[in-house]
């Protein structure tokens, strides 16, 4: 025998009845996120990102990345 089990929505609605329109405190509260995130992504904000790619870049070829920079040493020193 296979019981069959009604759940109800888990979920309700946030205007509680009333019209679903946004308050003042809302868009003010979203205002300051809105500002905290443009603070966010300043001047340095892409040499930042810049810095997160050659860290992951760099990161996945541990060995690599020695084995090549070993080699620049190596021809630096002999030219000089």
């Amino acid at each position: 025998m296979i019981q069959v089990v009604q759940q109800q929505a888990a979920w309700s609605t946030a205007s509680f009845g009333d019209a679903a329109d946004t308050s003042p405190v809302e868009l003010s509260v979203l205002g300051q996120h809105l500002d905290s995130c443009k603070r966010a992504h300043g001047r340095w904000f892409a040499v930042q990102c810049v810095a997160d790619r050659m860290n992951g870049f760099i990161a996945a070829r541990v060995v690599t990345t020695l084995v090549v920079a070993a080699l620049w040493i190596g021809l630096i020193a002999m030219w000089s």
